[in-house]
């Protein structure tokens, strides 16, 4: 029964320790707010309103956020997008290896959307929607 209980608090503490996501657009963005569907809908090709800035392929905060705004894993988000980029109906987002290289192109560009860890925002950008 203590292994149980260890694996729950570790559950728990595992969690706790995940990382709050945030959606931001540059300050020059007329955004406000933005629902995690219709974040979903850039990250995923089927919008072009917005040029998305994604995270590094494998990192820990990219893997949450497609799982969190779509409900989708690593291998699924990579095959959507090899069916979109074959077709010819959309570019991949530009990848950045980090929070504060997302920032930093999100920033510069009125039309760009990303996603960082909320503990990297700055005056640089704007928050339009945090993810659960």
């Amino acid at each position: 029964m203590s292994a149980l209980v260890l694996s729950a608090l570790a559950a728990v503490a595992a969690q706790a320790s995940a990382a709050e996501i945030v959606v931001i657009v540059s300050k020059q963005n007329p955004a406000t707010r933005m629902f995690s569907e219709q974040a979903s809908q850039f990250f995923l090709g089927k919008s072009n309103l917005f040029t998305p800035v994604d995270q590094a392929d494998g990192s820990a905060i990219r893997n949450e956020f497609y799982h969190k705004v779509a409900d989708k894993d690593a291998a699924q988000v990579k095959a959507l997008w090899s069916k979109l980029v074959f077709t010819g109906k959309a570019t991949p987002p530009k990848e950045y290896p980090n929070s504060a290289e997302v920032k930093k192109a999100v920033a510069a560009d009125p039309k760009a959307i990303g996603y960082i860890d909320k503990s990297a925002v700055d005056d640089t950008v704007k928050v339009i929607l945090t993810l659960p």
